[in-house]
């Protein structure tokens, strides 16, 4: 199992946890349940359980944060899909090494495939944000603004001679 196929075996169990209102004990027992229907087992499966288990213990947190960016969607108004995708990935972005980057576009991926016609752009614009407030955000070089310090440094070369 690839790490995109355990994330949305992640984010059902998730959703179906979120959906019937129950919470961790349930959301695990449903990752296994799911697991074992499909006879996997491996890295992946354990990066997806330890994705579960810290998005469930840490939901709280998650959702205030959520609720921080996006204050005009009350978190029990956020689809519940929406909502978990979200979950997952802030979960990924603050306690996993995952790139970013690669958590972001997991994501947007998710919510193109699962969510509303909408939903990867709501999706997007909150990870983005977490993101940039987040102690792993760099700033990404401008090639345009690169271009012009090369054309400085080559004016000042000239210059000297």
């Amino acid at each position: 199992m690839n790490r995109h196929y355990a994330r949305v075996i992640a984010l059902q169990s998730l959703y179906e946890t979120d959906f019937r209102g129950t919470k961790i004990d349930t959301a695990t027992g449903i990752f296994k349940r799911h697991i074992s229907n499909i006879g996997e087992d491996g890295e992946n499966v354990e990066f997806a359980s330890e994705l579960i288990e810290k998005a469930t213990s840490k939901e709280s947190e998650i959702d205030s944060t959520i609720e921080k960016i996006a204050p005009e969607w009350p978190i029990e108004q956020v689809a519940i899909i929406d909502r978990n995708i979200l979950r997952l990935a802030i979960t990924e972005l603050t306690y996993f090494d995952t790139p970013p980057k690669v958590v972001i576009n997991e994501a947007i991926e998710l919510a193109k495939t699962f969510g509303a016609e909408h939903s990867s752009k709501f999706v997007n614009g909150v990870l983005g944000t977490v993101y940039r407030q987040s102690p792993k955000y760099q700033e990404e070089s401008d090639p345009a603004k690169e271009e012009i310090i090369y054309e400085k440094k080559e004016e000042e070369n000239v210059n000297e001679v």
